[in-house]
């Protein structure tokens, strides 16, 4: 059955199009990039949580949250993947939440 479906696929051309060979180099910059600056943001909240001797969660762990997840989901918009999208979207709005939080406290604090 399985067969039957990728010689389907080869037959519409559709194959060519999905294949590593079809996405230009600079996606694959982005969507391994946004994954590298996503995934940094661990080693930046254990680095400050272990300087603490706390757990921590520094702006900078939002910040390289935002950046890698928009870079993701510009990737994910490349390829045309909707639970990717999804999943970049929801983080990308809780991630800009958190930062307008610590600015609007941040204001609080200046003005106290």
């Amino acid at each position: 059955m399985l067969a039957l479906v990728v010689d389907a696929a080869v037959l519409d051309g559709a194959a060519a199009e999905t294949g590593i060979g079809s996405t230009p180099w600079y996606w694959w910059v982005i969507g391994f990039g946004g994954q590298l600056v996503f995934a940094s943001r661990f080693w930046v909240q254990w680095l400050a949580s272990e300087r603490a001797k706390k757990s921590v969660m520094p702006i900078s762990f939002w910040w390289l949250s935002i950046s890698g997840g928009l870079l993701s989901l510009c990737y994910a918009i490349y390829r045309e993947d909707p639970v990717f999208i999804m999943g970049q979207v929801t983080g990308s709005v809780i991630y800009a939440r958190n930062l307008m939080l610590i600015r609007e406290s941040r204001r609080r604090e200046a003005t106290a």
